[in-house]
Formats: C-alpha cells, structure tokens, sequence
C-alpha cells in the first residue's frame, strides 16, 4: 500500500500529538455508516438503562432515544468492523509506526444535537499502559467535525509529557483534576474537518471535548491501535491465539519492546463503572460545562 501521509503530516503528529487526516473515508462509506448508527439508536428505544452495548446519556427515555456511546461496534455490525483492517486507515498507521499493526478494541461516541455529553480531560494511557507508547486512536468523522458541536480537543505536545494523575479521592475516576497538574488548557487545538476525515491522537496525548451545543449531531467513531510489540501492562495476555487474531497487517511478534515511559496504573478501580462516562462521574471538579436538555 502506497504511502498516505506526507513527511509534514508525520512530523505533525510527532510535534503536536494529533493529526487530521482527510478523505480516508468515500461518501458513500460514511452514509453507510450514518444508516447502521441510526438504526442502532431507535434500537435504544427499547431500553431504560445502559446494556451491553448502549451507554445512554441520563435524560434518555424510549420516546426520545439518548444514545452517548455505542460499545464495540464492530462486534455488532461489519459496517463498523470492516473499518478494523480498512488499507486507507492501516496505510496512515504504517507511515507512522512501521508494518506491523495490531488493534485492541472500538467505541462510537455520539453527540446528539443541542446536549451530547462532554468528555473530561484525560489520557487514554492512563487507562490502559503498555509496554512502549506506540499506540493511538482513530477517530472516523461520521460528520462533520466544528467548533460547536463538540469536538475532539488536544493539548499540543502533551504526549511528551507526563503520565497525569486521573485519580479522585483515592480512586481512578479516568479524568484529570483541571485544578491540579499545571496544564495549560487554554492551548487545546480542536481536531477539525469533514465527514469521512480521521483523527489520529496519541495515547499520551491530554484530550477532552466539549457538549456539543450545535444543532447538528456529532459522531465520532474511535478504533484503538497498536504497534504489535506494545504489549498490555494492565491486563495482561492471556490467550496468545486470541491476541494475534487482532493482528491487522504485518508480523505478530512474543518479544515486547520495553520503552522508557511513564506509566501510572489505573488502580483502584473507579466506583462507576461501565464507561469513561461513568467513571468520570467520581470527579469533583469538572472543567466542561454540563448541559442539560430540555424536558
């Protein structure tokens, strides 16, 4: 597969952390995906809590379906899975990390129009440490991606940086403390750009976004990717078959590759499970604003 990012791109992503890319999806490819999403939203209908695949904003009810997130989509769906070994996405990848490529897991993160939840400051590593820090999140715009419906938000360079303390009371609660920690948050970027872009963020990278209190949904679609020598610290292997399977391109390799990163574990365990929405619910103070919906 030939080459997608340019060197400026790749020095981009080394420098800042993130990186949009554009046109890695067809028209047609995000309709499809809008189409299946929709469908699985009027399928919430039907609940009046969160399952084992819907996590629903708190004023969902069956006549007006809130759906936050949608849990590993692409165990429901091939819409969603064919996206785990989609060439135009493992291509981006590669020119990042070299050939060899595994993938951990996905969610779809939605943001309905006027109230979509926001997401606390955080670092995906300190949710779930590996090895070496060659890992990062694709996030596959659904729609188009703007300042007003809640955007993915990065703070530049932080991925050089600390692992934070995401801890409340004790307890991991998946969020920083915006009071605490010495972060500049005034310098967050907002990851912008058309239905059928990616974003691409690294798992140190300090990220958050805002409700989205446009009139427009927002639906961001996240696969998580590693390179296949990052190993997991947290859970650790288990059942090796099972772990090459999530092979996407390259070799599979029982040799990690130890790396001189900050790892911070993510223990005990936050009392609200079930999501980052949840967990992030044990932190006192809160950087976004909430909003509520109307009645």
């Amino acid at each position: 597969m030939a080459e997608i990012l340019t060197q400026q791109q790749i020095d981009e992503y080394d420098e800042v952390g993130a990186i949009v890319v554009r046109d890695v999806l067809s028209p047609d490819e995000v309709m499809r995906l809008r189409r299946v999403t929709d469908a699985f939203v009027e399928r919430s209908r039907a609940h009046t809590s969160h399952t084992e695949i819907f996590d629903l904003e708190d004023t969902h009810t069956p006549a007006q379906p809130r759906v936050r997130r949608i849990k590993a989509p692409h165990l429901h769906d091939d819409a969603y899975a064919g996206l785990v070994r989609h060439p135009r996405i493992l291509a981006v990848l590669r020119d990042l990390w070299g050939p060899d490529i595994r993938f951990d897991t996905a969610k779809l993160n939605l943001k309905s129009a006027g109230f979509g939840a926001a997401v606390e400051w955080h670092q995906d590593w300190a949710f779930y440490p590996h090895t070496n820090d060659d890992l990062a999140a694709v996030g596959v715009m659904m729609d188009e991606m703007e300042l007003a419906n809640g955007p993915l938000m990065v703070i530049p360079g932080s991925h050089k940086g600390p692992v934070h303390d995401h801890h409340f009371d004790g307890k991991f609660c998946g969020a920083m403390d915006p009071t605490k920690g010495g972060v500049d948050y005034s310098k967050a970027i907002p990851l912008l750009g058309p239905a059928g872009s990616i974003t691409v963020h690294h798992v140190r990278a300090i990220h958050g976004s805002a409700v989205n209190t446009s009139n427009k949904d927002r639906r961001l679609l996240l696969f998580q990717f590693r390179a296949a020598d990052a190993w997991p610290i947290v859970n650790p292997v288990r059942d090796l078959a099972e772990f090459d399977a999530m092979m996407c391109c390259g070799a599979s390799s029982i040799t990690p590759r130890l790396a001189a990163v900050p790892v911070r574990m993510p223990l005990p365990p936050a009392d609200n499970q079930g999501s980052i929405y949840e967990n992030q619910k044990g932190l006192a103070n809160r950087y976004f604003d909430v909003v509520k919906a109307a009645e």
